[in-house]
């Protein structure tokens, strides 16, 4: 099963140093459906994903390691 890795989102985010209001404007995203994106209410979409890895610079490797997260590399993050 493929999760998204909110750990490491969040991060990236806090990294980029802009705020949810800003990285919305700047991808297209609405605010309010980023923000339910980002709380695990709704699934991102591949277009959103892109967009989102445009917006904060993610490497191919972190977009991977973000949007495409298996459950057990998940677990593994959490229990170390």
């Amino acid at each position: 099963m493929r999760l998204v890795d909110f750990g490491l989102l969040n991060a990236k985010i806090k990294d980029s140093g802009m705020t949810i209001v800003a990285i919305a404007e700047k991808s297209g995203i609405l605010r309010e459906t980023l923000y339910n994106k980002l709380n695990g209410s709704v699934d991102f979409k591949a277009s959103e994903i892109l967009r989102l890895s445009n917006t904060l610079r993610l490497s191919p490797m972190d977009r991977d390691a973000i949007f495409f997260a298996e459950e057990s590399e998940l677990n593994s993050r959490k229990a170390v």
